[in-house]
């Protein structure tokens, strides 16, 4: 799933939410779940997420909702894996980002 999400310093998690196309509840359930999820919280206890959460956040989407991990097996991943599987999502997520430049430009030939 490519996320097109503008960059930013930080996300509120309704633009998360949204970019992510689920409920922000499902956010809040992931934050507690990895511990890699740190966003800050402002004086209103609003969460602000920074573009290495929303890098987090497309991993564990990529394991939990694309590839079928439980969330103790996304979580193991996560710990073993984690640099290693990580450049290999994101090596994989500019291909795909690729890919659909070049079929736009074939469209419009």
């Amino acid at each position: 799933m490519h996320i097109d999400i503008p960059e930013k310093r930080y996300y509120s998690i309704g633009e998360v939410a949204k970019a992510f196309k689920v409920n922000a509840s499902l956010i809040r359930f992931w934050e507690k779940e990895f511990d890699v999820l740190k966003p800050k919280k402002n004086a209103k206890g609003n969460r602000k997420f920074t573009p290495e959460d929303i890098k987090n956040l497309q991993f564990i989407y990529h394991l939990v909702k694309e590839r079928g991990f439980t969330l103790e097996g996304a979580k193991i991943h996560l710990k073993e894996e984690r640099q290693k599987a990580l450049s290999n999502f994101e090596i994989i997520r500019k291909l795909e980002s690729i890919k659909s430049q070049l079929k736009k430009i074939k469209e419009q030939l």
